[in-house]
């Protein structure tokens, strides 16, 4: 799954833009300050796994993005990385700025959500190893477990048969264990993949969705099982194809 990583400093904004991506079928993580964002490329760095795309506010708190976007540049392992610039100042000199700088393209704030999506698909279509990673996604939009459907592309689910109304956070950790058939995640890193890296809370937050998640599902919800000791993965049911 493609990676998307959006620095934003305004916490509606950030949501929306992340709300708005997971629901199109991107990984998407949030950060609301320079710092954080540099916190997050050095682990980049040691795992060698970078974003596909990065999303850059200029109007950042504590570093404007045409720093940030500089330094990207400079750097070997992330020259190549697509960027997005954005800013509510939306002046020619900003976007001439980001442009020269290398950024692949611009948005001037406000804009729309659909906007954004053409243009982080456009970009991302320019370049060739993520075009064809993106064309797989598109394979991927319907997720089965048992006799649960997810739809990615019309955001729906089914259990048995029923629709299920889930919350934007019972979606996406839906997703992501199914996703990763039978994989054990954390509670660590259930908080970090579905609610972001700049979340502060505890990890009885993740209980508290799995038990909400399983009721909803009903008969089926059971599919998630609890690996005593470690966190939560997607089981099996016998019939079922991996």
């Amino acid at each position: 799954m493609l990676m998307i990583y959006c620095v934003e400093d305004d916490d509606g904004s950030r949501e929306l833009m992340l709300y708005t991506l997971k629901a199109a079928g991107f990984e998407a993580v949030g950060f609301r300050d320079g710092q954080s964002f540099h916190r997050q490329m050095r682990e980049c760095a040691g795992t060698g796994r970078y974003p596909d795309l990065i999303m850059l506010d200029i109007m950042l708190p504590d570093e404007d993005g045409i720093s940030i976007l500089h330094k990207l540049r400079e750097q070997l392992a992330t020259e190549d990385i697509p960027v997005i610039m954005e800013s509510a100042k939306g002046t020619e000199y900003d976007k001439v700025i980001g442009l020269d700088l290398g950024a692949d393209d611009y948005l001037a704030k406000p804009f729309g959500m659909m906007e954004m999506l053409s243009r982080v698909k456009a970009v991302l279509r320019r370049k060739p190893g993520v075009r064809a990673a993106a064309e797989e996604e598109e394979d991927d939009s319907i997720l089965t477990a048992g006799n649960i459907t997810m739809n990615i592309t019309e955001h729906t689910v089914l259990a048995g048969g029923n629709n299920i109304e889930l919350t934007l956070k019972e979606y996406e950790l839906l997703r992501l264990l199914l996703r990763n058939r039978g994989k054990v995640f954390s509670r660590e890193e259930l908080l970090s993949s579905v609610w972001s890296s700049d979340f502060v809370g505890e990890s009885r937050t993740v209980d508290v969705h799995v038990g909400t998640l399983r009721s909803k599902l009903g008969a089926e919800g059971d599919i998630i099982e609890t690996v005593r000791g470690v966190g939560y993965r997607l089981g099996s049911r016998q019939g079922d194809s991996q």
